[in-house]
């Protein structure tokens, strides 16, 4: 990648520091995490002479982390370590993997939200964004069971509008098509459908319709029956010539006897069925008259509704229902306006205690950060929650607030977004001084994201740099924390430091990294102090600076 030709860092818990020249690569570095975090891609990423750049960045997970839940939802594999992994190809074209499972770049780049925090001069995450500092304040009031409870009563409400609206949309059709459906319903009753009519109706005319064939073949059959020279009189006589010479044979034709009983009585039985199917289709001529009639009707009806006559009395059910609606309107509409209006009040209550807790959560947040501000040399400048009743239009599942971080740089001057008042620098050490209050506050460090500072102490020195270097030490208890820096009062602090620098390897020029140990880390201290000589001097100051750390 770039200048980068093979490179693995690992990095522990607490506050981790990489310094370095300028143009030694740190950049690259933090371009080569946010690839795999689901930034932009662009082919220039590719070395020279390379196919392809890849990165992998692998993150283990407390239990309860939130972005376990998102990986759920995706079903995708859930492990304690998690490795998202970004391909770049020489022709730009880049792919996206979690946990070795292909994903659009931009689920790896929501994963990827929920896992790191890059915080700089010229690129700040989270709390940049207005949309997010409501949800901030919220955690912070320690009220997200006021915010679960705040969006299923908005839910509920809704759903009760809903409910609402459709009726008295349906009841308005309906008011329109009430003689319609009056004249339908009536008509419906008169013909009275039932289900599986037409069916039944259709089978039976089918009978009728070929009754002298049907008539002809039972006359035969009845009379191969129970005729003169039918099967039942031979069985019979059969049976009888039998039973004349049964007591000679010993008993051996006793068997035989019982199953020419047994076929007498069925044939006598068959032959009675018959008779009755003979007298069923016979006992009404004009019959199959009135089948064509009742089908005709049926069927006359389904194609001017434009159903099938099976659904007929689906129909008639339907329209009976909208015909009681315009009859019953009043008292309809009636119980589903005070249905609303109760799930109305429920959610208002339930936003307006979560509004108190944000009021009162907003105090304490401005006087947290005001707190932090002056160390960081920013004691004339002022930050503000500020929180706005919304018209209810504007009411939404979040509550009647909108939530904004508003700073203040200079006094006399009206607060403003943080995005646009803070200069570079500013906006760095602001995001710093609210981190810090946030995380401490939050107390929950294996569900928070890890954090980068990217030259969080450009244009400082001195005791505002030694203070910048104290909180990203305090961050670091909390929750993992990267810092690219050049100053050596904030590297000073750091748990782990690791120097970034370039070599000339086969003649070509790569950028490395390389962790330092003590005597390093004293050299490179020095080296961030006095430049490229380094001095006696500089070495004290280094150690006192180390000392001063410990």
């Amino acid at each position: 990648m770039v200048l980068i030709e093979q490179l693995s860092l690992g990095f522990a818990e607490g506050l981790s520091a990489l310094t370095g020249e300028t143009g030694a690569g740190k950049s690259i570095l933090l371009d080569a995490l946010g690839l795999a975090l689901g930034g932009r891609s662009d082919a220039g990423l590719v070395r020279h002479g390379a196919d392809t750049a890849t990165v992998s960045a692998d993150f283990q997970l407390d239990d309860g982390h939130p972005v376990k839940a998102l990986l759920a939802e995706q079903d995708l594999p859930i492990d304690d370590m998690l490795v998202l992994r970004r391909s770049v190809g020489a022709d730009g074209r880049s792919r996206a993997y979690v946990n070795d499972q292909p994903v659009s770049i931009g689920l790896l780049r929501q994963i990827g939200a929920g896992l790191v925090e890059v915080h700089g001069q010229f690129e700040t995450q989270g709390l940049l964004d207005p949309k997010t500092h409501r949800a901030v304040l919220d955690t912070y009031a320690g009220a997200e069971t006021l915010a679960t409870a705040c969006a299923a009563a908005w839910d509920l409400w809704r759903a009760a509008q809903r409910r609402q609206e459709e009726a008295l949309a349906e009841a308005e059709r309906a008011q329109t098509e009430e003689g319609f459906l009056r004249h339908s319903v009536e008509e419906l009753e008169s013909l009275g459908p039932e289900a599986g009519e037409e069916a039944q109706l259709a089978e039976r005319r089918a009978l009728l319709q070929h009754r002298e064939k049907v008539m002809e073949g039972v006359a035969t059959a009845l009379s191969e029956l129970s005729g003169d020279r039918g099967a039942e009189r031979a069985l019979v006589a059969a049976q009888r010539s039998l039973q004349r010479i049964a007591d000679r044979a010993g008993g051996r034709l006793d068997p035989i006897l019982d199953q020419i009983g047994r076929a007498a009585d069925e044939a006598a039985d068959a032959a009675a069925a018959i008779e009755r199917f003979s007298a069923d289709i016979d006992l009404d001529a004009g019959e199959l008259e009135r089948l064509e009639d009742r089908l005709y009707a049926l069927r006359t009806l389904a194609r001017k509704h434009g159903v099938e006559a099976e659904a007929l009395p689906e129909l008639r059910r339907q329209f009976a229902e909208r015909l009681a609606l315009v009859e019953d309107r009043a008292a309809v509409l009636a119980r589903l306006a005070t249905a609303a209006a109760e799930a109305r009040a429920a959610y208002v209550g339930a936003a307006e205690a979560l509004a108190k807790a944000r009021r009162k959560a907003a105090s304490r947040l401005d006087a947290a950060v005001a707190k932090e501000l002056p160390p960081l040399k920013m004691e004339r400048a002022r930050f503000v929650t500020a929180i706005e009743a919304l018209p209810e239009a504007d009411w939404g599942p979040a509550g009647l607030d909108r939530v904004a971080f508003l700073v203040a740089a200079n006094p006399g001057s009206p607060p403003g977004p943080i995005g646009k008042i803070a200069s570079g620098g500013e906006l760095a050490r602001f995001m710093l001084a609210i981190k810090v209050v946030l995380v401490h506050h939050r107390g929950t460090p294996g569900a928070l994201p890890s954090m980068i500072f990217d030259e969080v102490d450009a244009g400082i020195g001195g005791a505002v740099a030694d203070a910048v270097g104290e909180r990203l030490k305090r961050l670091g208890q909390q929750v993992q924390v990267l810092v690219v820096t050049h100053s050596p009062q904030v590297a000073a602090r750091a748990d782990h430091h690791w120097r970034v620098q370039k070599a000339d390897r086969s003649g070509a020029v790569v950028t490395d990294v390389v962790p330092l140990a003590a005597e390093d880390r004293r050299e490179e201290i020095a080296r961030m102090l006095s430049g490229a000589k380094i001095t006696a001097e500089a070495r004290a100051a280094a150690d006192s600076l180390l000392a001063a750390r410990s």
